[in-house]
């Protein structure tokens, strides 16, 4: 029959345990999830630079439509 001391050391032996297993699935998480606030930050901005790009051709085609009115 085990004593005292070795229950204990088996009882924080399995503490200890639980808890780096538990840390570790936190951690996972964690980094999933700043990979995917990561990836929706860069498609946010990828759509700005698209829309930015577009406003441009936008602009560039007005000005091109002034130009041929004029003559």
């Amino acid at each position: 029959m085990p004593g005292k001391i070795e229950i204990a050391k088996d009882v924080m032996e399995v503490a200890v345990q639980s808890g780096a297993e538990r840390v570790g699935r936190i951690a996972g998480a964690v980094t999933r999830t700043v990979g995917e606030i990561t990836g929706e930050v860069g498609g946010w901005f990828t759509d700005i630079f698209e829309i930015m790009d577009a406003a441009d051709r936008a602009e560039a085609d007005r000005e091109a439509d002034e130009t041929d009115h004029d003559r």
